[in-house]
């Protein structure tokens, strides 16, 4: 643990060198872009190249955060922040550590097991973090990215060709039907000391990529049958004048669209309901945004342009009495608003605009702009957003409210990726090269639009 803390200073040492800049700048997609890609290219280590869970706090790394962080190279490439040849090396580098990094049942000395990986992962080592959890979701996420830069890279030098031989080899590693349960759902993980985690995926939420990739795969899928039973527990509910499918942080709403285009593709439930995903998530974004605007809590600076319930971290696990009223807080949460449930403590997330923009462009700008505007430098700095803000949260520390001093590799993805996909499509149109994930959509029984044209 001394190793640990001394690198973990070494790091912070490192990249303090990258001062916050103070001096507000007014709001522009680009901008942010740009500052939220610079996450991902400047806080992984230089040996492992594994995204950090968090910064300038400097706990673990995340492999979904690292899986976020594949993808976004492809964005710097076609932004100009980073050439094909520097983003490239970095996959390369990243890919080839995932491979080589230790996997087998032992409770320590390894950083996954049957091809999946652990939740977190050490920072001197990059083996697993004291008892997480071997987890499957997190494992998708990371998958997902490599299977992005598989399809990206495509040229017929050695260093490309390396890049697409790792990403399949790991790719085909993961055991998906090792994972999956009696009852034809998937375990939320494993722990080598006590087996597999009781509660297994059950739709609708953001493991849809998940499973989708599990069904693509060519050595280890799982049963056709896997789709249907993940449909069976769906709620459709009408929430805020917004009829949906419900799941109520917009994080279950963005996630596997970061890496699936759904406009015009549907399943057999979808087509019952003349639906599809990305409408889904387009009307859950409106009725989280329509509950805030609401604001049946009285939280301190709702509003049209101040909006957004995601899973994110937040000021105190406690009750605090403000402005003579008791009120209940939460730390990292995921907060959100559905017919299923609210949970709702007065904190925002950039992310949840963000990550949103596809679906609602005009909505989630205003209120981007708004928070980088207002709230500039408490909430934005040289990696873009910072993970969430409290205005309701005030004290003789937090006058003003709550404003997070970190930004978080889950939260930062999606706002990069999202906006890069409603521009140009570049994930999407990256991911529909894929076979995998072709045959993936296939199997649950996705048709039309895209899918009917993709000749794969």
């Amino acid at each position: 643990m001394k190793f640990l803390s001394f690198f973990a200073i070494l790091l912070s040492l490192l990249f303090s060198s990258c001062s916050e800049p103070t001096t507000a700048i007014p709001y522009s997609r680009q901008e942010l872009k740009k500052r939220t890609f610079l996450y991902f290219w400047h806080t992984p280590d230089s040996v492992h190249y594994q995204t950090p869970d968090r910064y300038p706090t400097l706990t673990f790394s995340s492999i979904a955060a690292t899986g976020f962080g594949l993808s976004s190279y492809l964005a710097g490439v076609e932004n100009g922040y980073i050439t094909r040849e520097q983003a490239a090396e970095r996959v390369r580098n990243t890919l080839k550590v995932l491979w080589e990094l230790p996997q087998g049942p032992d409770t320590a000395g390894v950083s996954g097991h049957k091809g999946f990986f652990y939740h977190f992962l050490r920072l001197d080592d990059a083996h697993r973090f004291k008892q997480v959890e071997l987890s499957s979701i997190d494992t998708g996420l990371l998958m997902a990215g490599v299977l992005s830069c598989m399809s990206y890279f495509d040229q017929n030098n050695e260093l490309e060709v390396e890049i697409r031989q790792l990403a399949d080899q790991l790719y085909r590693r993961v055991d998906w039907s090792w994972m999956m349960q009696t009852d034809g759902t998937m375990s939320m993980g494993w722990h080598p000391e006590k087996g597999f985690i009781e509660s297994s995926w059950r739709g609708y939420n953001e493991a849809m990529v998940l499973l989708i990739m599990a069904m693509g795969s060519p050595t280890h899928p799982i049963a056709e049958g896997a789709w249907k039973k993940w449909c069976e527990s769906y709620v459709a509910d009408t929430f805020y004048q917004q009829e949906n499918i419900q799941f109520d942080p917009l994080f279950g709403h963005q996630y596997s669209h970061v890496w699936i285009d759904f406009r015009g593709i549907q399943d057999s439930l979808m087509k019952a309901r003349n639906d599809n995903y990305f409408s889904n998530s387009r009307k859950a974004t409106l009725a989280n945004r329509a509950y805030c605007i609401h604001n049946p809590m009285g939280w301190d600076g709702y509003g049209e342009q101040c909006w957004g319930l995601t899973a994110c971290d937040g000021p105190f696990n406690g009750e605090l009495t403000v402005d003579g009223r008791v009120r209940k807080f939460f730390d990292y949460r995921a907060r959100g608003a559905a017919s299923i449930q609210i949970v709702d403590d007065g904190t925002i997330a950039p992310t949840a605009a963000g990550g949103s923009f596809p679906f609602t462009p005009e909505e989630s700008e205003q209120c981007l702009s708004h928070l980088w505007n207002r709230f500039y430098p408490q909430l934005v700095g040289e990696y873009g957003f910072k993970d969430a803000f409290n205005l309701t949260f005030r004290n003789e520390k937090y006058p003003d409210g709550w404003f997070d001093v970190d930004y978080l590799g889950i939260d930062q993805g999606p706002i990069l990726l999202q906006i890069q996909n409603h521009e140009n499509a570049l994930i999407w149109n990256v991911m529909k090269k894929n076979p995998y994930i072709v045959r993936g959509l296939e199997r649950a029984g996705f048709t039309g639009g895209w899918l009917d044209e993709s000749g794969i």
